[in-house]
């Protein structure tokens, strides 16, 4: 009975998000009230775990996404990314323009969040488009393929870390994992997939063709790929160091600080305050505008990741969540599998990757405490799931027809099969991780 409720509230959520056009945070807080009352709550304990659950997963993820997304816009605003992608495609040149671009998404794709990324990224590509008389959808289906991935596998992106957060995963080592499987997933779903798409007819508008920026208005090329590149940078050289020294050692405690991800992120942002703001010239005034602007920006993303966590602490407090773990290991399915599996269904019925992974993460949540499976990949595994097949129901399925101006059947065969390969390499890369790991 108590699967059912579950089952049940997910369909609520659905219908909520999908049908009746709810705000998702709102979503999650009804259900999770709903929940509560369907499994027997008393009514006061059903408001403290809400208000737990939120305190609780936000209280982890606050300092690195907000500091993430104030990263990611500074990076953007002052030209880094431009400088990023200008750079790369002077250095492959006009016949590996494609590897360009693609190299360029991932690089650029790390500090940004998706839909910024997408905006920035598809003038540049359309402008190659224009200048060197190139198919759109071949050569710019692998950048945008490049961006999903980091979004979907990657932190200081809010999916990945809430999952880290929920499965109490290590951050550095879900970021080593979620590298080894993305570049992979990114060369079948990027370059190899966009073979076949040569002859699909797009007309992106001239509107989107980027002006002519000076050299000089731009940081520099090193400035650029360092800033960006920082976070990943600090969280592997921390975690390496971490893995090859003892607890007992002097330095372990600092390193173990300094490699903490809240400190890495306010670390990097403090750096890129000096290097794309102040020494660009930039008044400090204006930068914390940037900052303020782009908290605005992710207000939602947070208000739906604290609405997961009101739902993921409603099904814990009442004991569905363990009942759920218990009935699940007579399915004999791998615990990896399952997970990719759930976050998957959710995300073809709501469209939304980050609210299908972190939904899902609630479920799984227990067996990844019983210690049935590798916390970090579990991360990865939910996460692939979640950029599953993106269909109508995703704006980013939308947003990709519009800009291309292509048709949906070829929406379908361009961008959800491209999603969907994503998401199987992402599956297949970490059920191989796992059988080396535990080797």
């Amino acid at each position: 009975m108590a699967f059912l409720i579950v089952v049940l509230c997910i369909l609520v959520l659905i219908v909520l998000v999908t049908l009746a056009k709810c705000n998702a945070f709102l979503a999650f807080v009804i259900v999770s009230a709903l929940a509560g009352w369907w499994l027997g709550m008393p009514p006061q304990s059903i408001t403290a775990a809400m208000q737990k659950g939120i305190g609780d997963t936000m209280g982890g993820l606050l300092i690195i996404i907000t500091v993430g997304a104030m990263l990611g816009k500074l990076v953007a605003e002052s030209g880094a990314a431009r400088q990023i992608a200008q750079t790369l495609i002077g250095l492959f040149g006009t016949r590996y323009v494609q590897w360009a671009l693609l190299v360029a998404g991932f690089i650029i794709g790390i500090p940004l969040y998706y839909g910024v990324g997408f905006v920035l990224l598809v003038p540049l590509i359309f402008s190659v488009v224009y200048q060197y008389k190139l198919p759109a959808v071949y050569i710019g289906l692998p950048t945008l393929a490049a961006l999903s991935i980091t979004h979907g596998f990657l932190p200081p992106h809010p999916s990945p870390v809430a999952l880290v957060t929920q499965f109490q995963a290590n951050m550095g080592l879900t970021l080593v994992y979620g590298l080894v499987v993305a570049i992979p997933a990114l060369l079948v779903a990027g370059p190899f997939f966009a073979r076949y798409l040569k002859r699909i007819p797009a007309s992106p508008s001239p509107l989107f063709q980027t002006k002519d920026t000076a050299e000089q208005a731009l940081p520099g090329a090193f400035n650029s790929f360092l800033t960006a590149l920082l976070p990943v940078l600090l969280l592997i050289i921390t975690t390496g160091l971490l893995h090859g020294m003892s607890k007992s050692a002097p330095l372990y405690g600092l390193i173990s600080f300094v490699g903490d991800a809240p400190i890495v992120m306010l670390c990097c942002l403090l750096v890129a305050t000096f290097t794309l703001g102040v020494a660009q010239g930039k008044p400090l005034k204006d930068i914390m505008n940037i900052y303020a602007e782009a908290v605005k920006d992710i207000a939602m993303i947070m208000l739906i990741i604290a609405g997961s966590g009101a739902l993921k602490e409603v099904l814990a407090a009442s004991g569905v969540s363990e009942q759920i773990a218990v009935a699940m290991r007579s399915w004999h399915i791998p615990v990896l599998v399952l997970g990719w599996l759930m976050a998957a269904v959710i995300r073809a019925c709501i469209g939304s990757a980050t609210i299908a992974g972190i939904t899902a993460a609630g479920m799984m949540a227990p067996m990844v405490a019983a210690g049935q499976v590798n916390p970090n990949l579990m991360v990865l595994s939910v996460g692939a799931g979640s950029l599953m097949f993106s269909h109508v129901n995703d704006a980013g399925f939308w947003m990709f027809k519009e800009y291309f101006n292509i048709s949906i059947k070829n929406t379908f065969l361009s961008w959800s099969v491209m999603e969907t390969l994503v998401g199987i390499m992402g599956l297949i890369g970490v059920l191989a991780l796992n059988t080396i790991l535990t080797n």
